[in-house]
């Protein structure tokens, strides 16, 4: 059995510009996608904070410690200067290595600066 996990997470990054005349796709600071272990032109998900929008497109390289999260092509239409978004990659791992797998969590401050990393989400509380 195969199993779809998360792989990578840029937890509220700050959308920096949105090019609608750019080939598509979501150009993200280098050295964030090193850090959390995005390749270039690989698939994301892209989760809107402000607007609830949700959609898929790929990574490209922006400029290292540029801090830039560009949204390009259909999706600038999604995603504006100044909102809010998570940005996920997924892999699809065996069920022995999906036992042992720990995702590269990275979250920002209002400047797309990186506060922390993890490798997990704290359980959430039931009340």
């Amino acid at each position: 059995m195969q199993i779809t996990m998360l792989k990578a997470k840029l937890h509220r990054a700050t959308v920096t510009r949105s090019e609608l005349g750019y080939e598509g796709s979501c150009a993200i600071d280098g050295t964030i996608l090193d850090l959390a272990g995005i390749k270039e032109y690989e698939q994301i998900q892209i989760y809107n904070i402000n607007n609830g929008e949700r959609f898929t497109t790929y990574a490209i390289r922006a400029e290292n410690g540029s801090g830039v999260f560009s949204v390009n092509g259909a999706a600038a239409r999604l995603a504006c200067p100044g909102d809010l978004i998570i940005v996920c990659a997924y892999t699809i791992l065996n069920e022995q290595e999906a036992e042992q797998h720990k995702p590269k969590l990275v979250y920002f401050n209002n400047k797309n600066e990186v506060v922390r990393s993890a490798s997990s989400i704290p359980v959430q509380a039931a009340g």
